[in-house]
């Protein structure tokens, strides 16, 4: 009961951290027997919240003990069956609950481990889900760490104690911005990995190779985030205009992925150099290359921030009763996030537990007074109003970020216009000869996702046509605040390049 409970609160935690959740592959989840859910680690603990309410299995997840240590924490973690486990690199080799000062005992750590593992293999046998991460540690690095070898460990044994295979499903969090408030998330689930019981000396290794394989085709690896952004540019000179953040996805992880093996063609050099400099004009000039391909009019752009103002107006009803509380709790989390924490990969994690306690903590004083003031219908009231209140103000402060966007396109239009003229046209032969280029020279094997003739895709001859396809509403309004993120995460994946030149 209260997983079920923790799991309902946890997904709508998630819809309001982020825009839109997107789960693909969900078929391949047995719907029973023992499954370990095995994923790449790049944000904390939101990475096991977003499996946890995807899934739709009741996962147990290993947790590093130090987590239980927390009261509040340790509660949650425990409602939602999660096992600790500790580790040599968070404690120096000593159990969590250990004084301060005292020696390193192995022994006593691994019967920590042991208890734990022993619990998982007892989930296991009972049929029913494991959640862990083979890489072992959060990190924001631009490729998947090595892997260690627990999971493969504890689906062989696993697999032993059952006496049959045990199901391994890859599972792949790519996020379109790590550290964002109401950016978008992948959660892919890929084929799942039949684990059988082995004594081979080398099954262990064997089985964390099948792991990592798994895991490499669901997620974006590349040697360093300068790639990483040079290679978006080029999928984004690829793609159609309008494309699913699932196939937004997948391009990205082919790019980076059969990018190693022709990098060194005189073709592809000379190519990314003409891309690094035309990222870096968009830069110069404060654009997104979204904004660029659209060719939006003066008039078209005014159209847009009219409509955004609009719906604030619509919204802002709704919005103003709970202001009081969820502006200074936004603006909190906000600036918190990246000040709590050193690392950047704990920095979204941070803000939405932030966030979220304050949330929970503002509600129940506000109806704790009203029900103190004017009783309990009045706070019943109130306790409806807040949360309505909370998503209104979501919806307005998604719609000014698009009205500011708006007013920046439009000066940027009348101050750079034969500038932005000049770099549209290079896009236009840019994006004729990345088109070409691929089809030359990408593997015969690789079936493209957007060949020259598919019918999503413009003409590279013509890529800026003055039609526009008709669009739902909800669609244009994606569109729009794709071009704001991608603004934000353009100068995020600069931000990472430069640290890592610097390290």
């Amino acid at each position: 009961m209260a997983y079920r409970i923790l799991t309902w609160f946890l997904r709508i935690v998630t819809r309001v951290f982020f825009r839109q959740v997107e789960v693909a592959g969900i078929e391949n989840i047995p719907g029973t027997g023992p499954v370990l859910f095995a994923g790449n680690h790049p944000n904390s603990l939101i990475d096991p919240i977003l499996i946890i309410t995807t899934c739709q299995r009741k996962a147990h997840f290993a947790a590093k003990d130090s987590l239980f240590k927390g009261r509040i924490m340790g509660m949650l973690l425990r409602g939602l069956g999660a096992v600790p486990l500790a580790r040599k690199i968070e404690h120096d080799g000593k159990p969590t609950d250990a004084p301060a000062g005292a020696p390193r005992d192995s022994a006593e750590m691994g019967k920590v481990n042991d208890a734990a593992f022993e619990h998982m293999f007892g989930v296991l046998a009972d049929g029913g889900a494991i959640g862990i991460f083979p890489e072992g540690i959060s990190h924001d690095e631009s490729h998947l760490a090595k892997l260690k070898t627990g999971a493969a460990r504890l689906a062989l044994g696993g697999a032993a104690r059952t006496g049959a295979p045990i199901a391994i499903v890859p599972c792949g969090l790519t996020f379109i911005h790590p550290k964002r408030f109401r950016s978008r998330v992948l959660v892919q689930y890929g084929p799942p990995i039949e684990i059988a019981a082995s004594t081979a000396r080398d099954a262990v290794k064997a089985a964390t190779a099948e792991i990592e394989n798994g895991l490499r085709r669901l997620t974006i690896n590349a040697p360093d985030w300068e790639t990483v952004r040079a290679l978006d540019t080029v999928r984004r000179l690829y793609q159609p205009q309008e494309i699913s953040i699932e196939d937004r996805i997948e391009l990205s992880r082919r790019f980076n992925m059969y990018y190693g093996a022709v990098a060194a063609d005189p073709k592809v050099l000379a190519l990314m150099t003409r891309v690094r400099a035309y990222q870096e004009k968009l830069d110069e000039l404060g654009i997104t290359d979204r904004e660029l391909a659209r060719d939006l009019s003066k008039l078209e752009v005014s159209a847009r921030m009219m409509r955004h103002l609009v719906l604030v107006a619509f919204w802002l009803p709704l919005c103003v009763p709970g202001a009081p509380l969820h502006l200074p709790t936004v603006l909190f989390a906000r600036i918190a996030g990246p000040r709590l924490t050193p690392r950047k990969d704990v920095i979204a994690t941070t803000k939405m537990l932030v966030g979220m306690l304050l949330v929970l903590l503002s509600y129940a004083i506000a109806v704790g007074v009203v029900w103190w003031k004017a009783g309990p219908a009045w706070a019943a009231l109130a306790a409806t109003i807040l949360p309505l209140s909370g998503w209104a103000t979501l919806r307005v402060l998604d719609r000014l970020r698009l009205v500011r966007r708006a007013f920046g396109v439009l000066a940027r239009r009348l101050r750079f216009r034969s500038e932005v003229q000049a770099l549209r046209a290079e896009r236009a032969r840019l994006a004729d000869d990345v088109i070409r280029t691929v089809g030359e020279i990408k593997p015969p094997e690789l079936e493209a996702l957007f060949p020259p003739g598919h019918p999503d895709r413009f003409d590279p001859a013509q890529p800026f046509p003055g039609f526009q396809p008709a669009e739902t509403s909800q669609a244009q309004n994606d569109a729009d605040l794709d071009a704001e993120l991608d603004k934000d995460a353009a100068e995020d994946a600069a931000e990472e390049a430069n640290e890592a030149d610097r390290r």
